[in-house]
């Protein structure tokens, strides 16, 4: 097939690059014909990627796959008004310079975040009948609300954008969603049902491969020692106060734990780990990619958290499918469709702010050993190859594909 994906984030860019990018490279390598219509990288800096110099537009192939970038305004900071520039650029840009990279292929598949990416998917079909599969790999308006952006307007401006969805949703032959959850919440507000498919996303399996405990352990840990880390944003919505209360109330056994990352709360979290006397909380600042994958080798157990918003009780963090792909547990503070996944995974769950509950479990952890660990950490990579891997994921974005372009053949 002919297969157009929309997508303002692809690599070269980070973060919500990567199920795009490995989705093209994946379509790729099953013999289809793949375009991509993109921006110019700018995630996560907000400034273009070196080696790229902005233009109206400029064609790639990468890997046989067809890539058209178009201009739009770079900004990724925490500005609503340049926010809105960046999502209305790219929109308006890719319907002026990118649509004709598009116009003949079989299928197309839309990455709907930002859900300005509507407006060239709009046009699209009404000039040449495109079947479509949207995919809500960040549900709105739901995410744009629980953020902040709009300030006192985040209400009515929440009601625009649910009407937007609403018709996104409409003109889609399938709508796919990576947590179960998000199903039910779309069936809620409206969407058809037979509409609706679960599609999960993949961890980077050229990075999360299962790693072995090496023979010696960097970052002043022990043979003994229970490394428990924390890699990743450190914002207000990791809950990472409830690690931090419970990390100096066991100062008493054998625990280290170490948190990799940055963020808008990182002075925070320092400050108040050092007020608490948590000695045995070490902070690694931004790890490159060697140290990274040396940290997971460390690794006995990772944490992950999130406040305990509604959005939290459908929402799925990435980083859950890279720890189980690594063969480690997670113990995390957590509600919802992610909890579930944990506890299937052979990890452990408190709600958000029980830092009681953490404690405790953190203590018999401890308290068993390195070696009672085993077990769980194959439980984590069976989860993730049964449920979460690549291959499948690729197989089950063909499948919808191939159905919505059938479907619109036959019609």
């Amino acid at each position: 097939m002919k297969i157009g994906l929309l997508t303002q984030w692809y690599a070269p860019e980070s973060g919500p690059a990567a199920l795009p990018t490995g989705l093209a490279e994946g379509l790729a390598a099953r013999g289809h014909d793949v375009r991509v219509l993109t921006g110019f990288p700018n995630y996560p800096h907000g400034r273009i990627a070196r080696g790229y110099k902005q233009r109206r537009r400029l064609d790639e192939i990468s890997d046989a796959i067809h890539v058209r970038r178009v201009a739009l305004y770079p900004s990724h900071d925490a500005s609503a008004l340049r926010r809105i520039a960046n999502y209305a650029s790219f929109a308006a840009s890719a319907v002026a310079s990118g649509l004709d990279v598009l116009e003949d292929v079989d299928v197309l598949w839309v990455n709907y975040s930002p859900v300005t990416v509507s407006l060239p998917m709009f046009r699209l079909q009404r000039h040449r009948r495109i079947p479509v599969v949207v995919h809500a790999l960040d549900l709105w308006p739901d995410t744009v609300t629980a953020s902040g952006l709009g300030g006192r307007l985040g209400k009515p401006i929440g009601r625009v954008l649910g009407s937007w969805c609403s018709r996104i949703y409409d003109a889609a032959d399938v709508v796919a969603y990576i947590s179960p959850g998000v199903g039910d919440l779309l069936e809620s507000r409206g969407v058809n049902r037979a509409k609706l498919a679960y599609a999960p996303m993949w961890a980077d399996e050229s990075v999360h491969v299962p790693l072995e405990p090496p023979k010696e352990r960097r970052w002043d840990l022990r043979d003994n020692t229970l490394a428990i880390v924390y890699a990743g944003t450190l914002g207000g919505a990791q809950d990472l106060d409830t690690l931090i209360t419970a990390a100096p109330r066991i100062t008493d056994v054998d625990v280290t734990f170490l948190i990799a990352g940055s963020g808008t709360h990182e002075s925070q979290l320092r400050e108040r780990a050092e007020r608490a006397g948590a000695t045995n909380v070490h902070f690694l600042g931004r790890l490159d990619a060697e140290d990274m994958r040396a940290l997971n080798a460390d690794a006995d157990v990772h944490y992950v958290g999130l406040n305990d918003h509604p959005l939290a009780r459908v929402t799925m963090p990435s980083k859950v499918q890279a720890v189980l792909a690594t063969g480690r547990p997670i113990i995390g503070a957590l509600v919802g469709d992610v909890a579930d996944v944990v506890r299937r995974g052979g990890g452990w769950v408190v709600a958000p702010g029980d830092d009681v509950g953490l404690e405790k479990h953190l203590r018999e952890i401890a308290a068993n050993g390195r070696g009672a660990l085993a077990e769980r950490s194959t439980q984590a990579r069976l989860l993730y190859d049964a449920e979460f891997s690549y291959n499948q994921g690729i197989e089950r974005i063909e499948t919808l594909l191939t159905a919505a372009a059938n479907r619109r053949t036959s019609d």
